[in-house]
């Protein structure tokens, strides 16, 4: 059986995480399991074990249950390849802080009521497409002024700047697909160096938003298409590439990705995909690949 590694990742520093690896290497040793001495990718905040004689989910499961309720993030995967060329990643509640309707929406007062929809739309409790027009059309009026008002309250999310910048040092292609606005998406691939972004366009009329989008919406089917055309246009399997998102638009793409991510995910999100980082910020998916901290590119 080829070499598999178990990565832990805590949110700081901290000297719990060499108790963590013991518990975690005495967990799978109680399953057969052949493992390593921690390699260590960050002082204190992130490690490698690799190991042998046990599958990847068996080890992720018995690590979690090793961990109990402890605030480390980990991920098993095989050893080999686990450095992605392709990143495609959702942007609102991932790359960003923000849900940028949310954040338009507040300038109406009517934040609280656009935001529930977006709840449920992320927990797939709704439709995605039919969320999205509903959210817009109450937007109807709004000065597109009001664009660069929201713009001014977006927040990048810890270790977004260095995820992207260190895959594309390292030769990785950094894609930014977003169920939200091309408006913001081009700012955010602009300012954070991806190559390419893609989103939903606001159709506007007379200086404010029309209440609709262009049509067809971006759905999870147009980020699932997306992943695959990018890495076919590159010659790349789908386990060379990375995916990255929250809501339940971006499963079929996490599903799909060699190292599918779901990121302080919705709970329906969280319970499918296979890998979920809850604790950490988005430097964890650089740990995850195995960069260690004087790889990391600080954007």
């Amino acid at each position: 059986m080829p070499e598999t590694v178990i990565t832990l990742i805590a949110p700081t520093a901290t000297p719990e995480l060499r108790d963590a690896a013991v518990t975690v290497r005495d967990a799978l040793g109680q399953l057969g399991a052949g493992t390593s001495a921690p390699r260590w990718l960050a002082a204190d905040i992130a490690c490698d074990i690799t190991f042998s004689d046990l599958d990847a989910d068996q080890a992720d499961a018995a690590a979690r249950i090793a961990l109990g309720a402890a605030r480390i993030d980990l991920v098993a995967q095989p050893e080999e390849g686990r450095r992605k060329l392709l990143l495609v990643a959702d942007m609102e509640s991932t790359i960003i802080e923000n849900e940028m309707l949310d954040e338009l929406a507040d300038l109406l007062g009517i934040k609280a009521q656009v935001s529930e929809i977006t709840r449920r739309a992320m927990n797939d409790e709704i439709d995605f497409a039919g969320a999205l027009r509903e959210r817009v059309g109450l937007l109807k009026g709004l000065p597109i002024a009001a664009l660069d008002e929201a713009g001014q309250r977006i927040g990048i999310m810890p270790g977004a700047p260095q995820l992207v910048a260190t895959m594309r040092a390292h030769g990785a292609y950094a894609a930014l697909v977003s169920g939200g606005f091309r408006y913001y998406t081009g700012r955010i691939r602009r300012e954070l160096g991806f190559d390419f972004d893609l989103a939903n366009e606001l159709i506007v009329a007379e200086g404010k938003l029309a209440g609709t989008v262009e049509e067809p919406i971006l759905t999870r089917e147009t980020k699932l298409a997306t992943l695959k055309q990018l890495a076919a246009e590159r010659s790349l399997p789908l386990s060379q590439t990375l995916s990255v998102g929250d809501g339940a638009n971006d499963l079929p793409m996490i599903e799909a990705a060699g190292l599918g991510v779901a990121y302080h995910a919705k709970p329906s999100v969280a319970a499918r995909a296979r890998v979920r980082i809850d604790h950490c910020d988005l430097t964890a998916l650089l740990y995850a690949q195995g960069y260690r901290t004087e790889e990391i590119v600080a954007s």
